[in-house]
């Protein structure tokens, strides 16, 4: 299934494809789709280089899916032939989208914070091999170890705790830009009602795994937490898939059947639909009711609905623009090409019609800043780039 162009440019781009998104499915009760999602998935990702059920035994393969523990071989198995990629990855806002509390740079930096809200008292310390989360309203407190921490710290880090046997998001994360705790992304401003509800978010299990799953390799099988199965951010197996297979084929000489996935060989609206079972594609906008300026943080949601895309155009995907391997470049300048690759630079030639409707009348440079604007989130501590592509005629967040 293809993107169908609607006259003024956008798309009515729904990602069903794929199997990102599933447990979400289950909580709203929508299984009977289940059938249609599982045809049109192994349909969809054909496309893929070495992509088939004869040559990778997982057609249901994601980002949101844990990789076989018998067929993983690891990322240190990988850098033997990929040093590079595998060099530059482990340190990567993806490589380190997990990590355990006492491995946190932030923690170990700033080994004690604090914070107050209203009748509560918070602090995050380490503790000999442990990181303690503890809200206290004065007569009574609660306790917990920091199971994982989410987030590099571009933005901000957000904590993971089990309490009672139910796992919550931390009310407060810590925030780069200033340098101490604040209330998490997404969380209510009003004072909690009471002392466990200060905790933070109460998890369901869905939830659960959906974080594991895109913020680690190995932690999910099926809808099952296995975290002493699991690595800390998302390594070559996250991405690629389970690499025993691929391993066996080069030992072998089989190079026309690697028995890898490359999500770089995908045309740009299978990409996007992959890389959005995390990143958070239209699907997932529309099955968790989020709509308006809160959509800025689903990149490829947004990016679909951008006029110039263009489903079979690698030029348009993500990675046309960003190397999962890599941190994020934040030199301006260097987008600019992307943009030029097809929005092709203005000559003299008055001729060349091409050139005259397809470059940008007002600047030949920093493309991004006029149609990619930055918008704030209340409480986001950060300024979030809109991936929906466009001539922007005013800077109020379009729908």
């Amino acid at each position: 299934m293809k993107l169908r162009r609607l006259e003024d440019g956008s798309s009515d781009y729904l990602p069903h494809r794929r199997l990102a998104g599933f447990d979400n499915l289950l909580r709203t009760g929508l299984i009977s789709i289940l059938c249609l999602v599982c045809g049109l998935l192994a349909r969809s990702l054909s496309g893929g280089e070495n992509w088939s059920p004869s040559n990778f035994s997982r057609v249901d393969w994601q980002p949101t899916r844990a990789v076989n523990g018998q067929n993983s071989v690891g990322a240190n198995t990988c850098a033997k032939c990929h040093p590079e990629e595998a060099t530059t990855q482990s340190t990567s806002p993806m490589g380190l989208a997990l990590e355990r509390p006492m491995d946190s740079q932030i923690l170990r930096s700033l080994p004690r914070l604090g914070f107050r809200e209203g009748p509560f008292d918070y602090t995050i310390m380490r503790n000999k091999d442990q990181v303690i989360y503890t809200v206290s309203d004065g007569q009574r407190s609660i306790s917990e170890p920091v199971v994982a921490t989410f987030g590099q710290g571009e933005a901000g880090q957000t904590y993971l705790l089990q309490h009672k046997g139910s796992y919550y998001e931390s009310r407060l994360s810590f925030f780069r830009d200033v340098q101490s705790l604040d209330l998490t992304l997404g969380h209510s401003t009003s004072v909690p009602p009471s002392l466990e509800s200060s905790l933070g978010k109460k998890l369901t299990s869905d939830e659960v795994t959906l974080c594991f799953a895109c913020h680690s390799t190995g932690s999910v099988s099926g809808k099952t937490l296995r975290l002493d199965h699991m690595i800390p951010g998302i390594t070559c197996e996250g991405c690629h898939g389970p690499g025993r297979e691929h391993l066996a084929a080069i030992e072998s000489g089989r190079l026309k059947q690697l028995a890898i996935f490359n999500p770089g060989k995908l045309p740009a609206d299978d990409l996007v639909d992959f890389c959005g079972s995390c990143h958070r594609g239209a699907f997932q906008a529309q099955l968790l009711g989020v709509s308006g300026i809160q959509t800025v943080r689903y990149q490829p949601y947004r990016l679909v609905s951008s006029r110039c895309f263009r489903p079979e155009d690698r030029r348009i995907s993500c990675l046309a623009c960003h190397d999962p391997h890599q941190g994020r470049d934040r030199d301006a300048a260097f987008y600019d090409a992307k943009c030029l690759a097809c929005h092709h630079k203005r000559t003299n030639d008055p001729t060349n019609a091409e050139d005259a409707s397809s470059t940008c009348p007002v600047e030949t440079r920093t493309c991004t800043h006029c149609h990619m604007p930055r918008y704030s989130l209340p409480g986001g501590h950060l300024d979030f780039t809109d991936h929906r592509i466009r001539v922007v005629r005013e800077k109020r967040f379009p729908d």
